[in-house]
């Protein structure tokens, strides 16, 4: 076994696939400190520049005093303290949804609900470009498992209406997290009403972004209805880690029952759920965070004077660079990290074969002479390079 796990990883490092870890000597901002080297940063999901905050930092060391380090138990023990039920409730209000669950993690979070909620008679409706642990949950499941093509409402229309499973779910991104590009939402829905199906919506990218004061994809499209169940993670907007799932009381009531990966874990330390809390009051006040956020992004277009390598279509925090092959992306990289500017290469199978990019993340932490420097050292790396 040994033998073949070192020739898996050598036929990965050929490939230009091999990761590596970067060792963090700095909380996360505009500027990190790794490997024993400062550089600007553009790799962050801390999308408003949260995770560093003075507010939360004070708030998490508070917490910690009072409820100590650890839940100790599970949920359905002794586990689930107060400040995981005050940031439940508080969520749910934010959300403008009946109920919520907080989860340890997004991952947690989507396999727990997919596979609470639909089994061996169900179907799971999935585009195939959603996240992995969305994947993964389905796959987990044991429902059958039907995928279709990026955003394509007709395909998905094809599938509803051929199928006869006892339960039907539509599984999919709100904002998909390497293309930065939103699902229609508005039409999986009528979709639903049409084929007695749910739409589960992970919205890990546009929550705390998008939306009236950040409540996410869904307020962004104006978008409610009792077949919808929503996730979202608590460690990119929020700055802080977790996850939550929104929907209908009966909903989150069964979940508390049968979702495995919350029933059979230890939740998050309390201290968590009380910094959450903070942080959603500074999402909902956070307006000029967003404001910021979007004329970074305008600041990144404008300023990119590219003819080989393309900026994917996005209006989200998430511009992603598409560049080709996985050894020509390493390459800008590289150079980008000789100039003092960390961009992460994304390669298959994250993306698909030959769509490796740069994911370019953007946050209200950044400022206007950033982005301008990030852009111009683009421009130049495509002359040198492409």
């Amino acid at each position: 076994m040994l033998a073949e796990l070192q020739k898996s990883l050598d036929q990965r490092a050929a490939d230009g696939l091999l990761r590596q870890r970067r060792l963090l000597d700095s909380p996360q901002a505009e500027f990190i400190e790794t490997n024993q080297q400062r550089y600007l940063s553009f790799c962050s999901n801390d999308y408003l520049g949260l995770a560093n905050h003075p507010h939360l930092i004070k708030t998490m060391q508070e917490a910690t005093g009072k409820a100590g380090v650890g839940s100790g138990a599970s949920n359905l023990i002794t586990g689930h303290h107060r400040y995981h039920d005050l940031l439940e409730k508080q969520l749910a209000q934010f959300v403008e949804m009946p109920a919520a669950l907080v989860f340890s993690t997004g991952y947690m979070a989507n396999i727990g609900v997919l596979g609470a909620l639909a089994g061996r008679e169900d179907a799971i409706f999935a585009d195939k470009l959603n996240h992995a642990c969305l994947n993964d949950g389905s796959y987990y499941s044991l429902a059958a498992f039907h995928r279709f093509a990026h955003n394509d409402v007709a395909a998905l229309e094809k599938l509803l209406k051929s199928s006869t499973a006892k339960r039907k779910l539509i599984a999919v991104d709100a904002v998909f997290s390497m293309d930065g590009d939103l699902a229609p939402l508005r039409q999986y829905l009528t979709l639903c009403e049409r084929y007695d199906a749910y739409l589960y919506v992970d919205d890990a990218h546009g929550f705390g972004v998008l939306g009236k004061h950040g409540q996410g994809s869904l307020n962004h499209l104006q978008l409610k209805s009792s077949r919808i169940i929503m996730m979202a993670t608590l460690g990119k907007a929020a700055g802080v880690a977790g996850a939550f799932v929104a929907g209908e009381q009966v909903v989150i009531d069964y979940l508390i029952q049968t979702a495995k990966s919350y029933v059979y874990s230890t939740p998050a330390p309390p201290a968590l759920s009380a910094t959450l809390s903070a942080s959603v009051m500074l999402i909902k006040q956070g307006d000029g965070l967003r404001l910021q956020l979007q004329q970074l992004i305008l600041t990144l277009k404008s300023h990119l004077k590219l003819t080989k390598w393309q900026l994917m279509p996005s209006e989200t925090a998430v511009q992603p660079l598409l560049v080709g092959s996985n050894h020509d992306v390493l390459k800008v990289s590289a150079y980008l990290q000789g100039k003092g500017i960390l961009v992460p290469a994304i390669r298959p199978p994250t993306v698909p074969k030959n769509t490796a990019r740069l994911r370019i993340s953007l946050s209200a932490a950044h400022r206007e002479e950033d982005v301008i420097k990030l852009a111009h050292m683009l421009n130049d790396a495509e002359s040198a390079l492409a």
